[in-house]
């Protein structure tokens, strides 16, 4: 599988999952393992478009995605609040 790295961030082709008449799909048990993904957890899928089309999905732990969310708006809100 291809490897595109800078720095200390790297994209991988993790490996190729098929999609069912029901749109079902089964991540690999590997890859589960190595992402902490467990049987109850939630994912959010986050989409890219381009031109109007997804080009782009990504799974992502709702417990991540919340904490990235807290860090981006977390300083803007304490701004807001010394503003007023």
């Amino acid at each position: 599988m291809k490897n595109i790295c800078e720095s200390d961030s790297c994209w991988k082709i993790e490996s190729l999952v098929n999609v069912d008449e029901r749109g079902q799909m089964v991540l690999p048990k590997e890859l589960r393992e190595k992402a902490g993904i467990k049987a109850g957890d939630k994912l959010a899928l986050v989409t890219w478009e381009n031109n109007g089309k997804i080009c782009c999905i990504s799974l992502v732990k709702s417990d991540d995605l919340l904490g990235m969310v807290k860090k981006t708006l977390e300083p803007m809100v304490s701004d807001l609040i010394v503003a007023t």
